[in-house]
């Protein structure tokens, strides 16, 4: 399921391939956001010629619409989407998080809410959110968990941590149930999700209850959602040391280019990120700095913000170096001019330029692995 290929002689950074129903996948990588099942503003042939392997949606999103009904009735999530490559369904814990307004009840059960779209009264337990999956045919499949703010209330964090450790053994139990009489090969895979916070002990007790109930990946949730980047890095240190080394490990929500790359060096695989779709439809924009050969150097990219009035008659691409349909036919000017003018072309062109800067980043990361340059 999951291969080391290549591990970096100067860090914990390792190429790998994970085995998925939907095909192969090169690791370490990027998948774009695609929440609703789709990405803003672009086709699934445009994501394919942008060379993604992999995108993620959102259980409790596509629960709410269109309906598990309607997808089953077309065939699961890839043809009703038009997408024949992974998808990886997030459970809809980091929802918890996001919509706690919407909250009633959070228990050992599950939890209940209230829908955003049209306020029905809607019940999430580890075994339902398991089986919306299997609907959905996901590649990838996430445990529930309860992912809190960052606190500094280590006893909240303390009991969300256990709750997420309950939640994910229930969904061992709901999936090893629903797939048993499924081929390895055809079988989706589970992962479960680390939490505990920034507290050094709530983190290795929950790898430690993880790894006894057993998962085919482990994610890392509730980091980069507000506590200081050098703690995120000392969490990480910590727990790459206590993770399994031949199981794919994924850091949730993690965004920033220098963060994927600090973040891959300390061992882990696989990223997701709202990030480059949504501040290309802001207007901003990554692009590499050539002068920097190194991923080690911070300065290995640069933002630019084409709604600056200097951009204004700017007829250089956004990058001359890249090879994106963007960069290859417009101008920086005529970009800012539609983006202005509040042109939809506008969000589809940079998303365009952004996902292919991150998914050349994955590339120039692998790259470096393979020479021991990162």
């Amino acid at each position: 399921m999951f291969r080391i290929i290549k591990q970096s002689k100067k860090s914990l950074a390792r190429c790998g391939e994970l085995t998925t129903p939907h095909g192969k996948i090169n690791t370490p990588f990027f998948m774009p956001i695609a929440t609703r099942g789709a990405v803003k503003n672009l086709t699934p042939e445009e994501l394919n010629d942008l060379g993604a392997q992999i995108i993620l949606s959102n259980t409790y999103h596509l629960l709410l619409r269109p309906g598990t009904k309607i997808i089953k009735r077309a065939g699961g999530l890839h043809q009703f989407i038009h997408w024949d490559k992974p998808i990886l369904t997030d459970s809809g814990g980091y929802q918890i998080f996001s919509l706690r307004k919407n909250i009633l009840q959070i228990n050992q059960q599950g939890v209940k809410f209230r829908s955003e779209v049209d306020g029905q009264l809607i019940s999430l337990t580890p075994s339902k959110v398991i089986k919306i999956q299997q609907i959905l045919k996901s590649d990838i499949i996430m445990v529930l968990d309860d992912c809190l703010p960052h606190l500094n209330n280590k006893k909240k964090i303390d009991l969300a941590e256990q709750l997420t450790t309950h939640w994910a053994k229930k969904s061992k139990q709901a999936y090893t149930k629903l797939f048993k009489t499924v081929k390895n090969k055809q079988r989706p895979l589970l992962f479960a999700i680390v939490q505990g916070g920034i507290y050094t002990d709530l983190r290795q007790r929950s790898i430690s209850n993880l790894k006894k109930i057993g998962f085919d990946g482990y994610a890392i949730g509730g980091l980069t959602i507000g506590e200081p980047i050098a703690k995120t890095y000392q969490i990480l240190d910590i727990l790459s040391q206590q993770l399994p080394v031949n199981h794919p490990r994924y850091l949730m929500g993690a965004g920033q280019p220098e963060q994927i790359v600090q973040a891959v060096k300390r061992g882990i695989d696989l990223f997701d990120c709202v990030i480059p779709t949504r501040n290309a439809r802001h207007g901003l924009l990554y692009v590499f700095n050539h002068r920097v050969q190194s991923l080690q150097n911070d300065n290995f990219y640069q933002k630019i913000h084409l709604t600056n009035n200097k951009h204004k008659d700017d007829r250089r691409p956004i990058d001359s170096n890249c090879s994106c349909y963007t960069c290859q036919h417009y101008s920086r000017a005529y970009l800012r001019h539609l983006l202005m003018t509040k042109e939809n072309l506008a969000l589809r062109l940079l998303t365009i330029h952004n996902l292919s800067f991150y998914l050349n980043l994955m590339a120039k990361i692998r790259q470096s692995i393979a020479k021991d340059k990162l």
